[in-house]
């Protein structure tokens, strides 16, 4: 996993390998979803355990819906004037199909999922241990708050 890079909304490739030793949150977003309020719940989680080695990261995606209708120059812009949002995000990318991005690629492999290996809608979180190896998945509607204590137990 931590060879693995994605760039972020300016274009800039940011290794995986950065974070070795740190709790990672991964969670594909899209500005225009019906959960995007999510996004406020996600910074909440930056802001609280940023300090104590959480990395939040989203990755925006238009595969469902149209969701994510922004370029990357203004996604940014847009998540932080509408939501707060001073986490980090890649550029657009694919999550499933034939250009998923690497990334996704190996979280879906290395989690269990009851509803297959798909990213079935927005706002999927994969939490991934210091080690880089335990990837727990949550479902879109899964509230970012009531990860704390997984979260607190990975740190």
């Amino acid at each position: 996993m931590y060879n693995l890079t994605f760039a972020n909304t300016v274009g800039t490739e940011i290794s995986l390998g950065e974070f070795k030793g740190k709790v990672m949150l991964l969670v594909n977003t899209a500005t225009q979803c019906g959960l995007a309020s999510q996004f406020k719940e996600l910074e909440t989680l930056h802001q609280e355990y940023e300090g104590r080695g959480l990395v939040v990261i989203g990755f925006p995606s238009n595969q469902f819906a149209g969701q994510e209708p922004e370029a990357n120059d203004s996604m940014a812009e847009v998540c932080q004037r509408n939501f707060g949002v001073t986490f980090l995000l890649s550029e657009k990318i694919d999550v499933n199909g034939p250009n998923t991005h690497p990334i996704f690629v190996y979280l879906k492999a290395h989690s269990t999922s009851a509803f297959g290996k798909d990213i079935k809608w927005n706002f999927t979180k994969f939490l991934v241990s210091t080690d880089g190896k335990t990837v727990r998945r949550y479902s879109p509607t899964k509230s970012p708050l009531s990860l704390r204590s997984d979260i607190e137990e990975m740190l």
